[in-house]
């Protein structure tokens, strides 16, 4: 089965309409590789409305199917997201995304919610810094 079926039958065994237009955004989104905006897919799903796009963004996120990635300078990216739960190391440099394999703030959360009565439903982490080719001494000199 291909990822887009695969993708189509998770939003089907959640009663998710599947239109045209929604398989047009998802298909524009399992062909991504690195980050990218809804603003791309938009480009890409040219005949699908914006509404429908933000919407199936929506889903793709809930369902673990894409990932958000708020990079440095505020701006709101995906990327296709094959595992679960996770955060990302973010170059400020070369925009590098990478994934984090482990959540390490288990425990915070944890103490958090018994620190404050909340009942925590999820959090979102990303760190930021330069990756090791845009601190090598080649990329250093480049900038210079």
């Amino acid at each position: 089965m291909s990822e887009l079926e695969s993708v189509i039958r998770k939003l089907e065994a959640l009663d998710h309409r599947i239109t045209p237009s929604r398989v047009a955004v998802i298909a524009a989104v399992l062909a991504q590789s690195g980050h990218f905006s809804v603003e791309e897919i938009m480009r890409q799903a040219r005949a699908v409305g914006r509404a429908t796009v933000f919407r199936t963004m929506r889903l793709l996120t809930d369902l673990d199917v894409v990932c958000r990635v708020l990079l440095e300078d505020g701006s709101l990216h995906y990327r296709v997201s094959r595992r679960g739960h996770h955060h990302h190391l973010v170059c400020v440099s070369c925009g590098n995304v990478q994934d984090l394999d482990e959540c390490a703030v288990a425990d915070l959360v944890r103490e958090l919610a018994a620190a404050t009565e909340y009942e925590i439903e999820g959090h979102w982490l990303e760190f930021y810094g330069r990756c090791a080719s845009c601190r090598s001494p080649l990329a250093q000199a480049a900038k210079a």
